[in-house]
């Protein structure tokens, strides 16, 4: 069986607290963080570049150090024509780099890329888009992210119908004995994380779940590990 990951988002956080906020989610149990990144292009609202990765990878480095653990950083790239940037997110020191199928000009050269770095591919859609942008290469592919809201937008309902691209998905996955993780961003709370993992997904992103109000980031993430 495998195990739930879960990857709080840095996007939700205080960033003029963010790099005490990323040492309490890794102290709370967090498995990765997660680093969505938005050009104001491909997604109409900008995030933040390489330099914020490049902010947090000390700490996280300092942790699994003091911790004998392996948090990775879990880079999303919402950006038109990632080939352009990869190299910048890899030297930031992303452990995955998740591009989206139809932001890619090239998808085969984009994942040559990102193997080329040194760097785990991830592959993502929108709920309006086809998973079959990139079946033909989840042979090459080690992660695929579901979107279950719009990327772009905070606030969003989770949108149930996305969890037939994660059966399928699971299917494919079986079927061809690959390894590839799937991914759930967007709307992941205690009712929504349930759906994902009895639908077969292993990587969970929650943003303002974990940095609401609420700061017992612990018991937060407890209960989306279920």
């Amino acid at each position: 069986m495998r195990k739930t990951i879960i990857a709080p988002s840095i996007l939700s956080a205080d960033f003029k607290e963010l790099e005490n906020d990323v040492k309490k989610v890794l102290d709370a149990g967090a498995n990765w963080i997660h680093c969505d990144v938005m050009d104001g292009i491909f997604v109409p609202n900008i995030s933040f570049g390489a330099m914020i990765v490049e902010q947090i990878a000390p700490v996280v480095e300092e942790f699994n150090l003091k911790n004998k653990k392996n948090v990775l950083i879990d880079t999303h790239l919402m950006i038109t024509e990632p080939i352009r940037y990869i190299e910048q997110f890899a030297k930031a020191k992303s452990d995955y780099i998740t591009v989206h199928a139809d932001a890619c000009e090239n998808i085969d050269a984009t994942i040559k890329k990102i193997r080329e770095l040194g760097k785990k591919v991830g592959v993502s859609v929108n709920p309006d888009k086809p998973i079959s942008l990139f079946t033909d290469y989840l042979q090459k592919i080690d992660l695929v992210l579901i979107m279950s809201v719009f990327a772009g937008f905070g606030g969003q309902k989770f949108i149930v119908d996305t969890m037939q691209k994660v059966r399928d998905l699971v299917k494919i996955r079986n079927e061809n004995n690959f390894n590839f993780l799937i991914e759930i961003d967007g709307g992941v709370n205690e009712e929504t994380a349930k759906i994902c993992l009895e639908n077969g997904a292993d990587v969970l992103v929650a943003g303002s779940y974990i940095f609401g109000k609420n700061k017992n980031y612990k018991e937060l993430i407890e209960k989306i590990k279920l």
